[in-house]
């Protein structure tokens, strides 16, 4: 064999062999890490925090970050509330020129008392804003999302030979209620730090097996209004509905009539949800209350047709309290909220199909699954500026996989996301978080 056929030989080797050996030192980094990681999860998990009070993990989100040398500026976020504090966190890593990538976590947990018997359940109570005490569980796994992010800033900094441009990570208050988005573009987000070239997230999925990840190019989360309702009749005595304007009745039609909204008066290929989840009118057995109060939740992809829906349930109210003899000066009154509103998520289909391919290679192909859009509803859609930055969020698996293969065998639902029995398994759902993100980013920035 003659030395110049042997060098070629070696080289072909290198160029055949490079991504393969990129992979394992990336799983080597990840396995070096991984235990720390998960004792980061478990203390997350075991102290979570309201939205518009995540004062405590916003600090240790940020310290962590600049520990590993980004850098970091806190209380990112103005409320329509002046008193919430806006307890967004921005870290940017710079690495030469090159585009910027944006990575958003939450940072907020939910209203949950927590039943898993988990050694680090969480047994946290606090007062929401309406000033009532109530527990607190990382029940939509927030808490998953940030230790994947703090485990992806580490393993950034770490290859910073193997990437160019801007890391711009996130940390997000207020997505359960949906206004942290907004409260940070109100607080100058784009204008205060660099526009993104993408913008990229994951969310954990209680019902995909830990290991795996989903894309859904497109539509893949809905817009959702929340609706206040007040139907106003006239009370007076239950043995005398005659001399009264029952609004329980009209109410009882309303919801009825809703219903058609959906079922007559929407193409069914373009998915609607009309949800009544609070009815609310009376005192006693034998009084006809003055008012009935209704609690809606309004999920569409399309805008236009979210305003279609809204119109609707607008004309039932007062055609119903019309046709009852309730006077106009008495009709319903139908409030949508400014606050509790947010837009579709779009997945742009060509970067979303990009990191589909990017994950196949990370991860093996048999564990990256496309998903069907669901009627769930985030704020993450607005980072997008309504589709001008390419953006996509993609699904983390996070259950342990023989609990989902029991439940496909036995057809008994797994705990939902917002269960008080939802249980990420830590060490497989944490691995694939961080070698999926990180794997994401290196690509989108690699070196030219």
């Amino acid at each position: 064999m003659t030395k110049k056929f042997y060098s070629a030989l070696v080289l072909l080797f290198c160029i055949c062999t490079w991504v393969p050996a990129q992979q394992q030192s990336l799983d080597a980094l990840i396995d070096r890490d991984l235990a720390s990681l998960v004792t980061t999860y478990k203390t997350l998990h075991a102290a979570p925090e309201l939205s518009h009070h995540e004062e405590k993990t916003a600090a240790f989100f940020a310290a962590q970050l600049r520990a590993l040398g980004y850098t970091v500026t806190e209380r990112i976020g103005k409320y329509e509330r002046p008193e919430w504090t806006g307890y967004g966190v921005v870290a940017i890593l710079k690495n030469g020129a090159g585009p910027i990538v944006l990575l958003r976590t939450e940072l907020d947990a939910l209203p949950v008392s927590e039943q898993t018997g988990l050694s680090y359940a969480s047994k946290v109570k606090a007062l929401n804003d309406a000033g009532q005490e109530v527990s607190v569980m990382h029940a939509c796994g927030h808490d998953v999302h940030i230790t994947s992010m703090l485990g992806t800033a580490k393993m950034l900094a770490t290859l910073k030979d193997q990437w160019q441009g801007t890391v711009m990570i996130l940390g997000q208050p207020a997505e359960e209620v949906i206004d942290g988005a907004r409260s940070q573009l109100r607080d100058g987000l784009y204008e205060r730090f660099p526009k993104p070239d993408f913008v990229i997230a994951l969310h954990d999925s209680g019902d995909l097996e830990a290991g795996k990840v989903g894309y859904t190019p497109g539509f893949a989360l809905a817009s959702s209004t929340s609706v206040d309702i007040k139907i106003r009749g006239l009370g007076g005595h239950g043995a005398r509905p005659e001399s009264t304007k029952d609004p329980i009745v009209v109410a009882a039609q309303v919801i009825l009539a809703l219903q058609t909204i959906v079922s007559r008066e929407n193409s069914p290929l373009d998915p609607v949800v009309v949800t009544v989840g609070s009815i609310h009118g009376g005192t006693k057995h034998n009084i006809i209350p003055d008012e009935v109060n209704l609690q809606l939740s309004v999920r569409a992809y399309r805008d236009d047709v979210r305003q279609r829906v809204l119109a609707s349930i607008s004309r039932i109210c007062k055609g119903i309290a019309l046709a009852a003899g309730i006077p106009e000066d008495r009709a319903p009154i139908v409030q949508f909220s400014e606050t509790q509103v947010t837009s579709a998520t779009f997945n742009e289909p060509q970067l979303t199909e990009r990191l589909a391919t990017v994950f196949s290679k990370a991860l093996g192909q048999d564990n990256v699954v496309k998903l069907p859009p669901v009627m769930m509803s985030e704020d993450f859609g607005y980072l997008s500026l309504d589709q001008k930055i390419p953006a996509t969020l993609f699904t983390l698996g996070a259950v342990d996989p023989e609990k989902v293969k029991r439940s496909r065998e036995t057809g008994v639902s797994l705990p939902s996301l917002h269960s008080a029995l939802f249980q990420p398994l830590p060490e497989p759902t944490l691995r694939t978080g961080v070698k999926a993100m990180t794997s994401a980013v290196l690509d989108l920035l690699k070196k030219q």
